[in-house]
């Protein structure tokens, strides 16, 4: 499990992965993302990504325009 939420950790910190593409590889919600994120990082480290991601188009595949590159997951591994 712990190999898990270090990946989800990686792949909620890449600006280029979306919630959903973490949802459809982890079966994690954004909430859970949200809830791990919180307990696993530090407080100035989670409110600055909170900062960062709040409002990004990129972390939700529905706002995003559908000609970008698509992202490969093996790279953040």
């Amino acid at each position: 499990m712990h190999e898990n939420i270090d990946n989800i950790i990686k792949l909620a910190w890449c600006d280029k992965t979306s919630f959903e593409k973490i949802k459809r590889m982890h079966g994690v919600t954004e909430s859970e993302v949200i809830k791990i994120m919180r307990t696993n990082l530090k407080p100035r480290s989670f409110k600055l990504w909170r900062t960062r991601v709040t409002g990004r188009t990129r972390k939700h595949e529905k706002k995003r325009n559908l000609s970008e590159k698509s992202f490969k997951y093996e790279s953040y591994l």
